[in-house]
């Protein structure tokens, strides 16, 4: 009877700790497919996020204007897929021989600062008679009447004189 007993007891034992297992791995289940569901809903939110401007869009064609040449020109600010405030910028001004030739990608940093990436190239013929001057890398444009003109930064040209290379909104 005795050992009756405890083969009963033993037995019991094993059936409770195979119904606790069974319903252990139900729930790290469950658990699992809610967290990989709010992972899902954060990974779209976050994704909605990096795709929009933080500030406001400058798609579009747009004046383009140095104070040396007497037409002004234009340039084409496109807007770069899934990238927030990031745009392929490319654009002309020319007037007889004299021209200047914008191309690269234009970051929007701040209200006032725009980072240019690319090269800004010219010839002016009243700056070294026309000899071509290229300025590559990353320069600034920046704002001072609230973001309808920005001005290029880096205003020295290949002659030691300032000039104003502008992109008006």
């Amino acid at each position: 009877m005795k050992n009756l007993l405890i083969a009963a007891s033993f037995a019991a034992l094993i059936a409770s700790c195979s119904k606790k297992e069974s319903q252990s791995t139900q729930n790290q289940t469950d658990s699992t497919k809610v967290i990989d569901s709010i992972n899902a809903a954060r990974t779209k939110i976050n994704d909605s996020i990096r795709a929009k401007n933080h500030f406001k869009d400058f798609n579009g064609n747009h004046k383009f204007t140095h104070n040396l040449i007497k037409n002004s020109g234009s340039v084409n600010f496109k807007k770069i897929e899934g990238e927030k405030d990031r745009y392929e910028v490319s654009g002309d001004i020319k007037s007889g021989k004299d021209y200047v030739h914008i191309q690269g990608n234009m970051k929007i940093i701040s209200e006032k600062h725009m980072n240019f990436t690319g090269s800004v190239s010219e010839s002016i013929s009243e700056s070294e008679n026309g000899k071509i001057y290229v300025r590559q890398g990353t320069k600034t444009f920046m704002s001072k009447d609230g973001g309808k003109t920005w001005r290029l930064q880096d205003m020295i040209n290949g002659s030691g004189f300032v000039e104003y290379i502008d992109i008006h909104f």
